[in-house]
């Protein structure tokens, strides 16, 4: 294995600037594909990785159940410096499960919550809750999901706009986003250096559903109108309140609460004026081939290299250690 085993760990760099350069120069729907990619292949890739790692490290604790000769100085040796990385990965490895398994725990938990607070409205695909607190989110789950809008937002918003936002809404749920939102988060779990693409893909997701919802009402000004009502405080609300479903004088939400920030829509905290900004600009460029000689083109082809590489380094990684084990043991 030597120095390579160590390569997706650090690999995740590469995507750092497709991650900044795809939210502005690639068609929302193929960055945020792109993205969800590159980040799930990476994490798995460094996840490997540190699997092999602390198989190493664990051979060298007193009372390991693994064969003895998992332990012969010709496995240890394929793992630089194995007496200080071997047993390092043993904590890392046990701190990404945790983070992995917390946030797959809050996911599910979350959306069953949500949907139980809705079993009283059953048979409708949108909920429509007697709230002040203005805020709107797509609810997967529950066979096709719910849009969950509160009458304060809908208030707020004219005909158009009502159509514009659940146009939004119900792209989150045919898209299904959450799955893209939800890749990219573990991602980010198992190695830090991809949460650059969970916010990236955070916010192109918000901008494939802001470009589907603005071609299915014909009227893009509509759309960025609806995106900044969404943004603004309850009435009579002082600007310390969050714009995701502003807290009330006594602390408390109201029973609409987003429970889960990844099901939200327009009222989603982010970067509204660029979303805006870029509906009041001309729709951008549909999908097609990638120019390479260009700045999003040449970062493209650095993060699916880095990405190939990664999945190259943690087969042969896998394989070495495979192949020193059969030969070092009776497998």
């Amino acid at each position: 294995m030597g120095v390579f085993v160590f390569l997706p760990l650090v690999l995740p760099l590469t995507a750092w600037p497709v991650a900044r350069l795809a939210t502005h120069r690639l068609h929302p729907r193929t960055a945020t594909r792109l993205l969800t990619w590159v980040a799930a292949v990476m994490a798995a890739c460094s996840t490997v990785c540190l699997c092999l790692l602390m198989v190493v490290g664990t051979a060298q604790l007193p009372g390991n159940p693994l064969p003895d000769g998992w332990s012969d100085p010709e496995v240890r040796a394929v793992v630089p410096r194995d007496e200080i990385v071997g047993k390092a990965a043993i904590p890392a490895l046990i701190a990404v499960v945790s983070a992995a398994a917390h946030t797959l725990w809050r996911h599910f938990s979350l959306r069953r919550r949500a949907h139980a607070s809705l079993a009283r409205l059953r048979g409708t695909q949108v909920a429509v809750l007697p709230d002040p607190e203005p805020y709107a989110y797509a609810l997967p789950g529950g066979g096709r999901g719910r849009i969950v809008v509160s009458t304060a937002l809908l208030a707020r918003l004219t005909s158009p706009e009502r159509r514009a936002l659940f146009a939004h809404e119900r792209t989150h749920l045919t898209a299904r986003h959450h799955r893209h939102l939800l890749t990219v988060r573990l991602a980010a779990r198992v190695n830090p250096f991809l949460r650059p693409l969970s916010s990236a893909v955070a916010y192109t997701a918000e901008r494939w559903a802001d470009e589907e919802a603005a071609t299915q009402v014909g009227d893009r000004r509509a759309v960025a109108r609806a995106i900044g009502k969404a943004a603004l405080p309850p009435d009579g609300a002082n600007g310390s309140n969050e714009s995701n479903g502003q807290r009330g004088s006594n602390g408390q939400r109201g029973p609409g609460e987003p429970v889960f920030a990844a099901f939200a829509g327009l009222a989603a905290p982010g970067p509204l004026p660029r979303r805006v900004a870029a509906l009041l600009a001309p729709p951008p460029a549909a999908p097609g081939r990638l120019r390479s000689f260009t700045a999003v083109g040449l970062a493209t082809w650095t993060a699916g290299a880095g990405t190939a590489a990664s999945a190259m380094s943690s087969a042969s990684s896998a394989l070495t250690l495979a192949t020193t084990l059969q030969a070092a043991t009776s497998l």
